[in-house]
């Protein structure tokens, strides 16, 4: 394999230095397993990177998971809660979440998550630094059990947090320079919430309203219909692609996305290729509230990710849309956004029944 240090891009070093002064020198020898390896070839994008209908940048699912496991190193200086972190995402497939859409889990999107002991299991690599470092592998391959990694939505957590400032540095969309996350993030503290559990806390409410504003921004743009749709389209391809035995559920875990994808590009079944470059070179998608024949029509819902931050306001600790009308609206704007609109592209896959579109 290679030294994920040593093509590490400049902007997400830098990014990485916000998230934690300090880069423990444990996570060297996990990030550098061949399993952790795998993760740098997934995008965190769902695919969504290979199509020109996207401005998205490169960011891989390995470098999400490093920068989870430094804002929980950052707040915890605990190996294992940290560890956790970085694994959290172990079992992601190729195309990520797209891969939960096939698995008709669109609205929670976890329906990969309970491979994640077993890929830990299976890497002597990561078995055998976990026996040197004398840390239980289930004390590490949970990390919804440590409420700075992860907790229940609306609720700020290492891995929200992690997705939303990158996101918002350009990987989805320009929102924020490394000037502002760097402002923001030294604004976090930690606190007891409401069920007396340790969360992270905005010090000031500008802050926190700064924040909720641009997570909004990027949370309708993660359920768009653009996404959904290709999200569903990768997915419906994928499973076409299983049926046929050209591809098998092993080969999302073991293969980068680039030579999956030259799988697609030579399939000739199904319409399958030529229908994946229509998408390629697409630029926008068309709307209806009917099913349009003769189309390939997508109607799925997605998940709806946001973020109600605490804040410290005139000494008490509040969410911030119970103080801010501002939050309070840019929170609903994500929470009433529709998904009853058909979504569809001018192609169909041959010779097959729509699996999951119903007139």
């Amino acid at each position: 394999m290679y030294n994920y240090f040593d093509k590490m891009n400049p902007m997400v070093r830098d990014y990485f230095n916000i998230l934690s002064e300090e880069f423990p020198d444990f996570l060297y020898d996990y990030i550098n397993t061949d399993r952790m390896l795998k993760q740098d070839n997934i995008s965190v994008s769902c695919g969504t990177y290979y199509s020109n209908m996207f401005d998205n940048l490169w960011y891989s699912s390995l470098d999400h998971s490093i920068g989870v496991a430094l804002i929980t190193w950052n707040f915890t200086h605990d190996k294992k809660q940290t560890l956790a972190g970085l694994f959290h995402d172990i079992s992601t497939p190729v195309f990520k979440h797209s891969i939960d859409f096939m698995n008709g889990d669109s609205e929670t999107q976890e329906s990969t998550e309970d491979l994640t002991k077993d890929m830990i299991l299976n890497s002597k690599e990561i078995m055998d630094l976990l026996k040197r470092d004398n840390i239980d592998i289930d004390e590490v391959c949970d990390y919804h059990i440590y409420s700075i990694c992860d907790n229940d939505i609306p609720k700020l957590s290492a891995d929200r947090l992690e997705y939303t400032l990158s996101n918002g540095l350009g990987i989805i969309k320009k929102i924020w320079n490394l000037d502002d996350i760097k402002r923001i993030y030294n604004n976090i503290c930690i606190v007891k919430n409401e069920d007396k559990i340790d969360e992270m806390c905005f010090k000031d409410k500008d802050i926190a309203e700064e924040f909720v504003k641009g997570m909004s921004e990027l949370s309708l743009l993660y359920m768009d219909d653009k996404r959904r749709f290709s999200m569903e389209f990768l997915a419906h391809t994928i499973k076409l692609m299983i049926e046929d035995n050209i591809i098998t559920i092993e080969n999302l875990y073991n293969l980068s996305e680039d030579e999956v994808i030259n799988k697609i590009k030579n399939c000739d079944k199904n319409n399958i290729s030529n229908s994946f470059k229509i998408w390629q070179e697409g630029i926008d998608v068309n709307t209806s509230d009917n099913y349009v024949e003769d189309k390939y029509n997508v109607k799925v819902n997605g998940k709806k990710r946001y973020i109600d931050p605490l804040v410290i306001d005139n000494n008490q600790i509040n969410r911030i849309s119970s103080i801010s009308s501002n939050s309070y609206n840019n929170i609903n704007k994500v929470l009433d956004y529709s998904f009853d609109r058909y979504v569809y592209m001018d192609f169909d896959f041959d010779n097959k029944d729509k699996i999951l579109i119903k007139k």
